[in-house]
């Protein structure tokens, strides 16, 4: 029986990207919905593209007290989350010591404090019912460092290590967690974070809608670590093999942006 039919998920960074085609995949399966991001006309506008038993909370999950407000919005509500998918995520290309300080911490607080405190928040709910889906999206960046993507490739690595660790907590308690850890995907994640033009950007990338279908096939047979596309598990599985300096360095070629930001 699937994990998925007619349960309610809640979808971080529903706006657009990998956020909005997990939504959309999710839909398809029978799930009801609450879509959480920043920006309320475009879940609303996918809301009302979906029909159904789609909920919007508009949240910016930066803030010390969004995580809190999202729950309690939901609980007000009545609804029960069977399904938590923390997606959110911000990064930024560039030297560390030039990096703002907000800018710093905005990606801290979203990456990682936020999806630790939403899973918090959620989490035991699921476990008095005996049932329910945690879905941490990380990246391939989880898994070694990433210079000029310091900050970024950090707070997955935080968040990595914590959905394996809840694996093995949660054992036996009818809740599952998995860790998704896609690499390029074409998404505004890469304007934004400036990783348009950085070298990297001309690797293969996959697209939201095929990353999201990774997840859920990965769902439904329990995987605790999911890395969608061939290349990418490859790489995963090379990466411990290969010596830390000649990985951080090759990750510097990758990620340093010209001088001329192209």
């Amino acid at each position: 029986m699937s994990r998925l039919a007619g349960r309610r998920a809640l979808v971080t960074g529903a706006s657009s990207g990998i956020g909005e085609a997990y939504a959309r995949a999710l839909h398809a399966r029978g799930c009801a919905l609450v879509l959480v991001a920043r920006r309320e006309e475009r879940l609303r506008a996918l809301a009302s593209e979906l029909g159904g038993d789609v909920q919007v909370v508009a949240a910016d999950l930066a803030a010390p007290e969004g995580p809190q407000r999202v729950y309690e919005g939901v609980r007000a509500r009545g609804l029960a989350v069977d399904v938590l998918v923390n997606n959110a995520g911000l990064g930024h290309t560039g030297r560390f010591e030039q990096e703002p300080l907000a800018a710093i911490q905005n990606i801290l607080d979203v990456n990682a404090r936020a999806a630790m405190m939403m899973t918090r928040l959620f989490l035991p709910d699921m476990v008095a019912r005996r049932q329910g889906v945690v879905v941490n999206v990380v990246s391939t960046s989880a898994f070694q460092p990433v210079p000029f993507l310091a900050v970024y490739g950090a707070s997955k690595a935080f968040l990595l290590s914590l959905t394996e660790a809840l694996a093995t907590e949660l054992k036996d308690t009818g809740v599952i967690v998995q860790a998704l850890c896609p690499g390029l995907t074409a998404t505004e994640f890469q304007g934004v974070a400036g990783t348009d033009r950085v070298p990297f950007n001309r690797t293969g990338s996959m697209t939201p809608a095929a990353v999201a279908a990774a997840s859920i096939r990965g769902i439904e047979r329990g995987s605790l670590r999911v890395v969608p596309g061939l290349s990418n598990r490859v790489l995963s599985a090379l990466v411990p093999l290969t010596p830390g300096w000649l990985v951080r360095r090759i990750g510097a070629k990758l990620f340093q942006p010209s001088p001329q930001g192209h």
